[in-house]
C-alpha cells in the first residue's frame, strides 16, 4: 500500500479519512480508502458543524506530529469525511518521524 502522503515542495499533503463525533480523539493508522488509495484515519470527538470537526482534525494532526496548530490545514473536502490536509514545512518530516506519527494508538478505541 502506497503511504497516505505526498511531498509537495516545502508541505506534506495528507489524505484523511475522518470519524466525527467519535468516543475520543486519535489517529487510528493507515487503512485502505473507499476507492483503494490508502488514508490516514482519524477519530474526533467534534461535531461536523460550523468547521469544529475541521479544527479537530487539524489540532489532533498537530499534536501526532509536534509542531503547532498553525502548520496544518484541511485544504480539500471541509465538507466531507475524507479530506486533504496540508502540513506546512512537513516536507522535512523524516519517513520514520511520520510513520511513528501515522500509525495508530495501541489504546484505539479506548477511552
Amino acid at each position: 500500500m502506497t503511504p497516505p502522503f505526498r511531498r509537495a515542495g516545502p508541505d506534506l499533503l495528507v489524505a484523511v479519512k475522518v470519524t466525527p463525533k467519535a468516543a475520543s480523539d486519535a489517529v487510528d493508522g493507515i487503512r485502505a480508502g473507499p476507492d483503494g488509495t490508502s488514508v490516514l484515519a482519524i477519530r474526533v470527538r467534534a461535531a461536523p458543524e460550523g468547521g469544529r470537526a475541521n479544527a479537530a482534525v487539524e489540532a489532533l494532526l498537530a499534536a501526532a506530529l509536534r509542531l503547532p496548530k498553525s502548520a496544518v490545514a484541511v485544504v480539500s473536502g471541509a465538507g466531507s469525511r475524507t479530506k486533504r490536509v496540508a502540513v506546512r514545512g512537513g516536507a522535512d518530516l523524516s519517513d520514520a518521524d511520520l510513520a511513528a506519527a501515522f500509525a495508530g494508538r495501541p489504546d484505539a478505541g479506548k477511552t
